[in-house]
């Protein structure tokens, strides 16, 4: 956006006026104040009038041109310095305006019009004071607006953990309290038996999400070196039953096939866990699952999880990471977890000093992780820093 310079409202314009006016005034008054002054010194001194009559007629300029008499000479420096005076007054007076102006601006933003700007140009070196304070109200509505997330995550993250707690917990307790009553038969015993250990085992998995959720950030990588292709065979194998069932194909793929990384296997592990049961419990109509790993630049490793089920919605692509966050809104716990999954791979690939990200079309849901091929724990604050050499 162009700026322009302060605009000055009537008032100051006649402010500025005046000071011109007065400045003049007393230019004038000092000038001849000046010359009276000399002219008296010189009529007082007959050696300075010879002296002034000799040197204007020794002095000779190009075409036969005499030196004026002293007074004009004397008049047109004194002209020549009243202009700068007058001009530094008038710029002095102008900034002091423009200064105001900015004070003005500012106590308007404080008073809490965070959206506005100091749109308009002024002197450099109040120029950088104005660039500051607009950097700063953009700094400080940033952190607003963070801290306004921040409690917007806190509660909605306490109305999901209470809503997904009270829900199998109203559950267990209205099962275990017919089971109490003694009313229920022993064949409806079992059966509630087996609803509420059902309910408890949901309650106990939402806690160790939620406590893994929680503790992730604090948590130390145990970083070893990883044959990719390796894992993911491990990794298919313990999906191999739920595969058949559901009918789905899982293919594997790695280039270079001995790809090696040095990563945290347990929580890498993880991380496919939770990509391989989103894609089973999401992709539906789903053929074929593959877990694809390929060498990306000779420093990085790219990792595909990819469904060819139903694709993701569009408006749900850029939430999907979101902490229990479901495509499907229901809360219903027979089409979804405990929306902490997507959360805590994220959680894990960024620990991993990695980047995660979903694409969805008719034809393929792919989450794409890109990991740092070989890095190593050397900085004394516990940080991952990189070695690609």
């Amino acid at each position: 956006m162009k700026k322009e310079r302060v605009k000055l409202t009537g008032a100051e314009k006649s402010e500025l006026f005046a000071e011109g006016i007065v400045t003049i005034i007393l230019l004038l008054l000092l000038n001849l104040s000046i010359i009276i002054l000399i002219h008296l010194a010189i009529l007082q001194d007959e050696s300075l009038v010879n002296g002034i009559y000799f040197l204007k007629k020794t002095m000779t300029f190009v075409g036969g041109y005499h030196l004026w008499s002293w007074q004009n000479a004397f008049i047109i420096l004194m002209g020549v310095g009243d202009i700068v005076v007058l001009y530094w007054r008038l710029i002095r007076r102008y900034h002091q305006m423009q200064l105001r102006h900015v004070i003005l601006e500012l106590h308007y933003i404080a008073s809490g019009h965070f959206d506005h700007r100091i749109n308009f140009r002024v002197r450099p070196d109040l120029q950088r004071v104005v660039d500051s304070i607009n950097s700063l109200v953009d700094s400080t509505v940033h952190s607003i607006n963070e801290e306004r997330a921040i409690e917007q995550s806190k509660d909605e993250l306490i109305t999901n953990v209470s809503h997904d707690i009270r829900t199998p917990l109203t559950s267990i307790i209205g099962y275990l309290g017919l089971l109490k009553s003694g009313v229920a038969s022993p064949e409806d015993q079992q059966k509630y038996v087996d609803i509420a250990y059902t309910k408890a085992e949901q309650m106990k998995s939402l806690a160790n999400d939620l406590f893994e959720y929680t503790t992730l950030k604090s948590t130390k990588l145990n970083l070893t070196s990883l044959h990719i292709y390796s894992m993911l065979e491990q990794v298919a194998a313990g999906f191999e039953l739920e595969a058949e069932k559901k009918g789905i194909e899982i293919k594997i793929e790695a280039r270079p096939k001995d790809l090696t990384i040095r990563a945290d296997a347990e929580k890498l592990v993880r991380v496919y866990n939770n990509l391989i049961s989103n894609a089973f419990k999401y992709g539906i109509g789903a053929t074929q699952i593959k877990l694809v790993a390929n060498l990306v630049n000779k420093r990085e490793v790219e990792l595909r999880v990819e469904n060819n089920g139903e694709p993701i919605p569009k408006k749900s692509l850029k939430k999907i990471f979101d902490r229990f966050y479901r495509v499907e809104t229901s809360r219903n716990t027979k089409t979804g977890g405990t929306g902490l999954g997507l959360s805590i791979t994220k959680g894990v690939v960024d620990l991993h000093h990695g980047t995660i990200r979903c694409e969805s079309d008719k034809n393929w849901t792919s989450f794409i992780i890109r990991l740092p091929l070989n890095p190593k724990k050397t900085n004394s604050k516990g940080k991952l820093c990189y070695n690609f050499n």
